[in-house]
């Protein structure tokens, strides 16, 4: 069982900057790969940012590369976005979710991932 927990949102004008971050407890956590996830009002689910178990691989959404970073740090058991540049389009609840994954292919599927966190609200203002 692994237990995540976000924290680190807010409200922000657009342009601005927020590290989300996603503390997990439980066994074996360093052996999870650990994704992040955003839904918008009235939109699907959609993935923003994932990073392999070993941290030697990450993966970005189009839509936010090149203006965010995910890190793990597993001392800590943590994983943190970074997101700059931020615009009114990444207003949505952020998620976290950790998942044993065996592919690149799987790192973008919500289905791959075994544990979620509660969430946490991202407001951009214009």
């Amino acid at each position: 069982q692994v237990l995540l927990v976000e924290s680190g949102g807010g409200l922000v004008q657009a342009g601005g900057s927020l590290r989300l971050s996603c503390a997990a407890s439980g066994r074996a956590f360093s052996t999870y790969a650990v994704g992040w996830f955003r839904q918008a009002p009235g939109k699907e689910r959609e993935f923003v940012a994932a990073i392999s178990w070993r941290g030697g691989s990450t993966y970005y959404a189009a839509s936010v590369k090149g203006r965010s970073t995910i890190s793990g740090d597993n001392a800590k058991g943590t994983v943190d976005l970074q997101m700059n540049s931020l615009k009114p389009g990444d207003t949505a609840v952020y998620y976290c979710a950790a998942g044993r994954l065996f592919g690149s292919q799987d790192y973008g599927l919500g289905s791959k991932y075994d544990y979620w966190g509660q969430g946490t609200q991202v407001t951009v203002s214009s």
